[in-house]
């Protein structure tokens, strides 16, 4: 180009030369000369008969944190999908790629990779260009993955027994034995233990076992104990015991043992009678591990059991043999009959955090 100017214009510089220096007086006309001149870059360049010329498009993948993504897909598209302008390439190990030979016109560059949302950017390639994409527009976000969690039976067992034992009456009383989701997922041995000891070493239940005390040292109850500190201490201990033993034999090792559930588990649906009896019936009656009802071996066994170890630690003169263990088997039965009859009519409705639907499920 700067040869073609140079030559024209020593023309026009000859013609002028020869004008000024010619002595036969006549005049010649001039003929104009065009000088091209060369396009801007990004310009509409062209050939001398107006031929668009065509160009690059060049870039470098990158993710949010400007790191370069190797072996992205890139397509290259013209304007509404134009597929004589259709390319497609990977990006090599430094995140770069080079389209050559596009036509000018609008133009959409779409880059996907394994782990990264789709990324769609456009422009304009304009004749002769060499466009270049700039980073940030082909930044690639990270996609967001939708993954279902499926919690195991144990898992789903864990996350109901932490609801229940919020479950206080009055929001004191602990109300830990008592399941208001019908299909609750079985205990595991160790949950049994643990739902044992977080009842036996609550305050509410120490508290319980010191009135109990109380009333029998009042009544004179057990006499052999004697009054006074001393026989309150005794009558504690007595009751006690017979808490962590009742509980832990009744609700925690026999259960484990007979794979059954000690859980009463609310009904709250029928007519008066059908859940008054079905409330006295779980006294001997229970839910197994299979989640099938079978006789409740693991109260009653576990009330007799009770009641025979009491003989080692009553006075001697209050000890009748069998006739204290099938007492105290009686009241253990009797007690859980009745607290069944309390939770299905009374104790719900006294319970603040009771849940309302299944707590494994959103």
């Amino acid at each position: 180009m700067a040869l073609i100017l140079k030559s024209r214009l020593i023309v026009v510089a000859l013609f002028t030369l020869g004008w000024t220096s010619s002595c036969l007086g006549q005049t010649a006309p001039l003929t104009p000369v065009t000088v091209p001149q060369p396009h801007a870059a990004g310009g509409m360049g062209t050939t001398s008969s107006g031929e668009l010329l065509p160009g690059t498009i060049s870039g470098t993948v990158v993710d949010q944190s400007g790191a370069v993504l190797t072996g992205a897909r890139v397509k290259l598209t013209g304007a509404r999908d134009n597929q004589s302008l259709r390319q497609e390439l990977s990006a090599d190990e430094g995140g770069h790629f080079s389209f050559v030979n596009v036509a000018p016109g609008p133009f959409e560059i779409t880059i996907t990779a394994t782990g990264f949302a789709t990324q769609t950017t456009t422009g304009i390639l304009h004749s002769a260009e060499n466009y270049i994409v700039p980073s940030t527009a082909l930044a690639v976000s990270a996609a967001r993955t939708n993954v279902e969690v499926s919690l195991t039976q144990t898992e789903v067992a864990e996350e109901q027994v932490k609801i229940e034992e919020k479950q206080r009456v009055l929001g004191i009383v602990p109300n830990f034995y008592v399941s208001y989701i019908p299909d609750a997922a079985p205990l595991t041995s160790k949950l049994k233990f643990e739902l044992a000891a977080r009842s036996v070493v609550d305050p509410v239940t120490l508290l319980m076992v010191g009135g109990a005390a109380g009333v029998e040292q009042a009544q004179n109850h057990f006499s052999g104990y004697g009054q006074g500190a001393e026989g309150y201490g005794k009558r504690f201990g007595a009751n006690y015991a017979d808490a962590v033993i009742g509980t832990f034999i009744g609700s925690a090792i026999l259960p484990s043992i007979l794979k059954q559930d000690p859980r009463y588990f609310y009904k709250g649906t029928g007519s008066t009678s059908s859940r008054f009896l079905y409330a006295i019936a779980n006294a001997f009656i229970c839910k197994g591990d299979n989640r099938r009802w079978q006789p409740n071996y693991s109260n009653m066994v576990g009330s007799l059991a009770a009641g025979a170890m009491s003989n080692l630690y009553y006075p001697k003169q209050n000890r009748n043999g069998w006739g204290l263990t099938f007492e105290n088997a009686a009241i253990g039965l009797g007690a859980g009959a009745l607290s069944n009859v309390l939770q299905e009519f009374v104790l719900k409705k006294l319970t603040p955090k009771v849940p309302k639907s299944d707590p494994s499920r959103p």
